[in-house]
């Protein structure tokens, strides 16, 4: 958008500040490393805008506490002790790591399920400004939650939720429904030269 002016403007009536103040369905996906580290980056925007958060984490081992939990948690805290920025909740569904669908992994779609049906209480409940479903596309391709069901329920919630949904391989029906979609893709990373991740980096 070049000096910040949309290239198209749609006939729908809506005036320019309806138009950007409208909420937002947006996907971070592909191969690379980065999406969710993105998704976070925008919620501390939000955080600072004063719009509550609620990030809702599935399919990572509810033992494994990524760094952004703590700053996020403390950030809640911030909120709660100054009313500087805004509440934040942080919920874990399902367990095992999105990139290896490990035996038995079947048993935690009943959880991911629970997490999804959380969501659309707290949509309804217009309960947040950001919501961050992290690695959300892996219940979907996986048949655990049913992908236009996903769908039609952001497209009908109410108020100014927005909503961002990380993970690799986003559905096309997804992808199609989004607001902005970004896809990220591998040019070097450093485990080709064989270095595992590392604190601060990965997590």
């Amino acid at each position: 958008m070049p000096q910040g002016k949309p290239t198209h403007v749609p006939a729908d009536g809506l005036t320019t500040k309806q138009r950007r103040n409208r909420p937002l369905l947006i996907v971070h996906t592909g191969s690379m490393k980065g999406k969710s580290t993105a998704a976070f980056g925008l919620a501390l925007r939000a955080w600072t805008a004063g719009l509550p958060i609620g990030v809702f984490q599935f399919v990572k081992s509810a033992k494994w506490r990524v760094g952004e939990e703590s700053a996020f948690r403390a950030l809640g805290e911030v909120h709660e002790q100054t009313g500087q920025g805004a509440p934040v909740s942080w919920h874990k569904m399902g367990e095992g790591w999105s990139w290896i669908q490990r035996d038995g992994a079947a048993d935690h779609a009943a959880d991911a399920r629970e997490g999804w049906r959380q969501i659309q209480r707290d949509l309804t409940a217009q309960r947040y400004g950001l919501y961050v479903l992290d690695e959300f596309t892996y219940p979907m391709r996986w048949g655990w939650v049913d992908v236009a069901e996903v769908v039609d329920t952001l497209a009908a919630r109410p108020g100014f939720q927005h909503v961002v949904i990380t993970g690799r391989d986003a559905d096309p029906r997804l992808v199609a429904a989004a607001d902005l979609v970004a896809e990220l893709t591998k040019v070097k990373h450093p485990m080709d030269a064989g270095q595992k991740g590392q604190k601060g980096i990965e997590w």
